[in-house]
């Protein structure tokens, strides 16, 4: 930035009039902008190419929001932790996963699609739960009623 501050200083020393209003002299930090970008080779970029070819050779980022009818799949693994749960970042939000604690540090696998969520013990392979991520709550109870299960008599 610093380079590009003195470039511009010196650009504009050198013009044979110096600005008398700033709407002049926005005129004049137009007309090099447009020099620096689009027509002055660069030393530092790869065959002295301007910043806009360079610019416009690169692929662009897309928002995902405007995908239709796209799904997003991803793979993970994971450990249950302590308490039961294994956490899952969607859309910039944190859900924590009920399992239960009988799988507390179990190594898992999740597959995730959209909402529709697999966790799997990745060293048996068994179906540890199935789920559609609800994104308004931030823990995705296992559906159980509160409290300990009644003891079999």
């Amino acid at each position: 930035m610093e380079r590009f501050q003195q470039t511009l200083k010196k650009w504009l020393r050198a013009q044979p009039t110096q600005p008398g209003t700033l709407a002049e002299l926005q005129t004049l930090l137009d007309t090099f902008v447009a020099y620096y970008n689009r027509h002055r080779p660069h030393r530092s970029l790869p065959h002295r190419a301007t910043p806009a070819v360079t610019y416009h050779a690169r692929p662009k980022a897309t928002p995902t929001a405007d995908r239709t009818g796209e799904v997003h799949h991803r793979v993970r693994t994971d450990r249950v932790d302590d308490t039961g749960a294994v956490s899952l970042r969607r859309a910039g939000r944190l859900h924590h996963i009920g399992i239960g604690r009988t799988h507390a540090r179990t190594p898992v696998l999740l597959l995730i699609q959209d909402l529709h969520i697999t966790v799997i013990n990745a060293a048996t392979g068994e179906l540890l739960r199935e789920l559609v991520l609800d994104p308004a709550k931030d823990y995705q109870p296992r559906g159980l009623p509160p409290g300990p299960r009644p003891k079999n008599t």
